[in-house]
């Protein structure tokens, strides 16, 4: 099981395939924000995302869109507040900003957002 960490410094890339997202660690999802929508609310009827962590990775279903491809460009990214499985949800340190890119054939390129880059709080 690879660490957010390992996964930021190695450059290890997810997937996507239309509105789901594949992310090569495990973590518990705070926040999601797609276009000019902040999800906090996951795993309900009325929620427009959900996720479910494996034993390897998270897979997270973004409901409101039929195609990722077609709402994010190249210029913008879905951005999430994750904290890695097993760590203090209740530390705001273990709190990560990540910025998602959707690339050409699935990819999905994964970075972490300084506090310099404006994050809708």
């Amino acid at each position: 099981m690879r660490t957010i960490d390992e996964v930021l410094e190695n450059k290890i890339d997810g997937l996507y395939y239309g509105n789901r997202v594949l992310l090569p660690f495990t973590a518990e999802i705070l926040k999601a924000i797609i276009e000019d929508e902040i999800i906090m609310e996951f795993n309900t009827p009325k929620a427009s995302a959900n996720y479910s962590v494996k034993e390897d990775y998270t897979e997270i279903y973004f409901h409101a869109y039929k195609n990722l491809k077609e709402v994010v460009t190249k210029y913008e990214a879905i951005k999430l507040v994750v904290v890695e499985k097993g760590k203090d949800l209740f530390n705001i340190n273990n709190h990560k900003k990540l910025a998602l890119h959707l690339k050409e054939n699935h990819k999905l390129t994964i970075e972490e957002i300084d506090d310099n880059i404006l994050f809708i709080e």
